[in-house]
């Protein structure tokens, strides 16, 4: 299948025009200028960039990630593809252990049948007093017992686990983690600028949702998110929805590391559904007018954000250059957790595309060679 469009997003510039040739599940070639035939499909208007990889997701349509129910899995995979996203990394809140290594298990089924790209724990090692929208009975100090078990229930497909490195056996949590080719990343923490660096010393390579749920930036005590920042190999995320970041900070994280911020959506089972009553593991969560709250206060859980709304969102209201934005929600992320052949419009990578209207909507959504929908 030979595609035509009049832009195409590449790791190194912006061809317009450009075009790509498909061959079953990858991409053959890419080049800029006509097609060198006539095309298959001709995108006139639009903006073809890589398909989106959201690396921190909880749920969408209405299902949720937790428990690993293969058909609720599968309604929030196909939501977030509908918007883009052509891979996905389940992300499960707080829990027990017997609960914790029943989804991993389940979900390291359907990573194995290729709907997931990995799973992703945010917690239970976290901060009481930075819990957020995670039930604070369940958070505890890891296990090395604890850690390694749920490595193993992974089978090869964990591939990230937020952790407040902080408290005790944070750090060596951390290097086991990363012996077994876990990335650890650091959120819902108190950890002083000190304790974050050396969380990264110890192997640590990523903010979970930089500036939330973690002390803010103080010019007498810079915490983590001046660690984070400063460090030349750590990955930020950040949610850009317009309630989790003001611009202004968002702008501030991907101006200090323009090839190492990460968007995510962070999004729960209410993302691209409708507002109203859900759950986040064990607690209640109100979606009102787009935005998710624990029921009965203010504090916030988790998104209803898709990831081409966080790309639409980062170009323009944010500022950043289609090109900064798109590798923040493709290359950037796939790099980060070490994911192959995907984050790119580049030879022998999979053919997985999204094709953007001028306003940065969704036209089509390309994944491994097919159309979707």
């Amino acid at each position: 299948m030979l595609i035509g469009a009049d832009r195409v997003v590449t790791p190194a510039r912006v061809l317009a025009p450009g075009w790509l040739l498909i061959d079953g599940e990858r991409i053959a070639a890419v080049g800029s200028g006509d097609p060198p035939g006539p095309p298959d499909v001709a995108l006139t208007g639009a903006t073809v960039v890589p398909g989106f990889i959201d690396v921190h997701a909880h749920g969408g349509g209405g299902a949720s990630f937790d428990g690993g129910d293969a058909d609720a899995v599968a309604t929030a995979v196909r939501t977030h593809l509908s918007h883009g996203a052509t891979s996905m990394i389940a992300s499960l809140v707080s829990a027990d252990q017997a609960t914790l290594l029943h989804s991993v298990r389940r979900l390291a089924d359907l990573a194995e049948d290729g709907l997931l790209a990995g799973i992703h724990l945010e917690g239970p090692w976290l901060s009481a007093r930075r819990a957020g929208a995670h039930d604070p009975s369940v958070l505890r100090d890891p296990a090395p017992a604890e850690v390694d078990a749920l490595i193993q229930a992974g089978r090869g497909h964990l591939r990230m686990v937020t952790l407040a490195p902080e408290r005790p056996g944070g750090l060596e949590t951390i290097r086991r983690l990363t012996a077994a080719g876990v990335v650890g990343a650091i959120g819902h923490t108190e950890a002083t600028y000190d304790q974050t660096c050396a969380a990264l010393d110890a192997g640590a390579g990523v903010g979970t949702h930089l500036f939330n749920a973690m002390p803010g930036l103080h010019h007498r005590a810079p915490g983590p998110v001046a660690a984070l920042l400063e460090h030349p190999d750590a990955y930020v995320e950040l949610v850009a929805d317009g309630v989790h970041v003001h611009p202004a900070a968002l702008r501030l994280a991907a101006r200090a590391k323009p090839h190492r911020t990460v968007l995510v959506t962070d999004a729960m089972a209410a993302a691209a559904a409708a507002d109203g009553d859900y759950r986040l593991g064990r607690l209640e969560v109100r979606v009102r007018d787009g935005v998710a709250r624990l029921a009965g206060g203010d504090t916030i859980a988790g998104s209803t954000l898709t990831m081409a709304a966080a790309v639409r969102y980062a170009v323009r209201e944010v500022g950043l250059t289609i090109q900064d934005a798109v590798r923040a929600a493709t290359a950037s992320p796939a790099a980060m957790l070490s994911l192959p052949d995907v984050g790119a419009l580049l030879p022998g990578y999979r053919a997985d595309a999204v094709v953007l209207e001028g306003d940065l909507s969704v036209r089509r959504v390309l994944s491994r060679g097919r159309w979707v929908g």
